[in-house]
């Protein structure tokens, strides 16, 4: 019996008390284990779906730095990289091999889910049944063209028809998805090279003259082409989001030069899949809500933490976040997409 105790009941006790001293102390010891955080000692995983040196890397090493520090237990988190198919892989390995305990967090691209309501051979999740921790920021897309094309604006290539090729990565990412449906909205000369595992071997392609076009996030473009941005090597000439950029004022939207109501409706459904909805983090199907919850408040409080704005900055990362709860809804709201632009979209994307 503890010394605190005797001192309390310095005389010989009876049995029945020695009993009922013993049976609490236990239950104290169990009560303050079962208190102990849950992460306390523990890494969490969290696999990127797409090359490292890209937006979607850069953006998950930076906030793997602070994330930690807001989940109670304060544990370690890794970065690992699971490239291909724009994130498909990735995305069904989270829903079908994961084990849903809370410690591993998928990131990849966001247009997956689009691909899901296509009918896209080799899906194997259903994105209505993961658990979504939220987005860093809600991307505006843009198309940029190299110097050496000699097109410095939409008009200019759409009166040249000059054809262009664009790396890409695969259906299902903004890099495949935008620069087709822009190219059969808007009849833009485009030439799709598909199949890079990520932006970053995108711009290798494009600075070694194999490529001369990408449709990308202005967010990654910022980031991880500013060389390019700073020399004047990639001209921005389009929009393909809902409102122009503050960066971009003097840019126009692609859905403005559309010409008929079903071009604009076919631009609108796959900027809003890789718009708010592109950057997601998820985990597999089943995980425990109150870990669900516990990562959902950590990466609100690790997007908006000062010192990851401050790097952010440095490095011209844009954190305009979205909460689990939003980015769950706009999940939904996609998947309810008209049955027709479903038809059409199939045979842009295919």
């Amino acid at each position: 019996m503890p010394t605190s105790l005797l001192r309390v009941f310095p005389m010989k006790l009876p049995v029945t008390a020695l009993v009922f001293f013993t049976v609490m102390l236990a239950a104290s010891g169990q009560l303050a284990y079962s208190a102990a955080p849950f992460y306390e000692g523990k890494a969490i995983r969290i696999i990127v779906g797409t090359s490292p040196g890209g937006g979607y890397d850069t953006y998950t090493r930076l906030i793997a730095r602070h994330f930690g520090k807001y989940i109670p237990g304060n544990p370690t988190i890794i970065v690992d990289n699971m490239p291909g198919a724009g994130g498909l892989v990735s995305a069904n390995h989270l829903f079908k091999v994961v084990k849903p305990d809370g410690l591993t967090i998928g990131h990849f691209v966001g247009g997956q889910f689009l691909q899901q309501l296509l009918g896209k051979p080799g899906i194997e999740f259903d994105a209505l049944k993961f658990e979504y921790i939220g987005v860093p920021a809600q991307d505006n897309f843009v198309l940029g063209v190299a110097k050496t094309t000699g097109i410095s604006s939409i008009d200019q290539w759409l009166a040249s028809k000059t054809v262009i090729k664009f790396g890409a990565i695969t259906s299902g990412d903004g890099t495949y998805d935008i620069s087709k449906v822009v190219e059969g909205a808007l009849g833009l000369p485009i030439q799709v090279v598909s199949g890079y595992k990520g932006t970053a071997p995108i711009r290798l392609a494009f600075n070694s003259g194999e490529v001369s076009g990408l449709s990308n996030s202005w967010q990654s473009y910022r980031s991880t082409w500013r060389k390019e941005l700073e020399t004047g090597d990639v001209i921005i000439v389009v929009q393909v989001s809902a409102k122009p950029h503050p960066d971009l004022p003097k840019v126009p939207l692609a859905i403005n030069l559309a010409k008929t109501a079903e071009a604009r409706k076919l631009i609108q459904a796959v900027e809003q899949a890789h718009g708010a909805a592109v950057r997601p983090y998820v985990l597999p199907p089943g995980t425990p809500k109150e870990r669900v919850e516990i990562l959902r408040k950590a990466f609100m409080q690790a997007v908006r933490d000062p010192e990851l704005l401050s790097e952010a900055a440095k490095a011209n990362l844009e954190i305009n976040p979205g909460s689990g709860e939003e980015l769950e809804r706009n999940i939904k709201e996609l998947l309810r997409l008209e049955p027709s632009l479903v038809t059409q979209l199939k045979e842009i994307l295919k």
